[in-house]
């Protein structure tokens, strides 16, 4: 028997869930949470790449934030239809069916930067998860120009996100975090100031020294594609 969490990774499940979902929906964080952190890292004269995008209104908000290029894809059919009727007076905003894993309609190196809301960790939810996570991870570096940016907001920690990313591909990570419900007065005293990394040390232990053991927060791992680092230092990245 398929468990609901075992579902994400299969796109059966998201046509149905779209089907019968009307509205918007964010998982983990809003735009507007997130906006400090990726105006930081991302210009906003970029071509921009939203996985699995779903039925979020992160892609809107960006656009309405003076970015004019997003690309949104997801595996789900029916979701697509739906996001491009919704958005087909915002030229800014693209809508296109597409599996993460195989990106064969997108160039190597089309992208300025890639954002990943959860999709990362539905893959890891899914049957195969890990080749199918690999298998992602390649085709975002491979469509990610050089020096550009995956930022990926996740749930895992880096005991967990960092070995999987390394495996991948060569990166340069830097480690941001943001509680999971922000309020007002979190965002006034929050566990750690979202525009600025978090030490990280190879195996990322340095992150629970600094935030405590099970910190109530999302990870935001910004990887930046670095085609100079030569193969051999997989295993050695400069992680800051």
């Amino acid at each position: 028997m398929t468990t609901t969490t075992q579902a994400y990774g299969e796109p059966w499940y998201w046509d149905n869930r779209y089907a019968n979902e009307s509205g918007l929906f964010d998982w983990y964080q809003k735009y507007q949470t997130l906006a400090p952190l990726i105006n930081l890292y991302v210009p906003r004269n970029y071509r921009i790449l939203v996985v699995g995008c779903g039925n979020s209104a992160f892609s809107e908000g960006m656009v309405d934030d003076g970015y004019e290029d997003v690309v949104n894809i997801d595996i789900s059919s029916v979701l697509i239809e739906a996001m491009q009727k919704k958005y087909q007076n915002r030229p800014e905003l693209k809508y296109l069916k597409m599996d993460v894993r195989y990106m064969g309609a997108f160039q190597t190196d089309s992208f300025d930067a890639i954002v990943d809301k959860g999709t990362l960790d539905s893959l890891l939810c899914g049957n195969d998860s890990r080749q199918n996570a690999s298998k992602m991870l390649e085709e975002v570096w491979r469509v990610l120009k050089n020096k550009g940016v995956y930022i990926l907001i996740t749930y895992g920690a880096p005991i967990y996100r960092l070995r999987l990313l390394r495996e991948s591909c060569v990166w340069m990570i830097k480690l941001h975090v943001i509680e999971k419900l922000v309020s007002e007065e979190t965002s006034d005293h929050p566990v750690w100031e979202l525009t600025n990394h978090v030490p990280l040390n190879d195996d990322g232990s340095s992150a629970e020294g600094v935030l405590g053991k099970n910190p109530d927060v999302h990870f935001i791992y910004v990887c930046t594609k670095d085609t100079s680092l030569e193969p051999s230092l997989k295993n050695e990245l400069d992680v800051q």
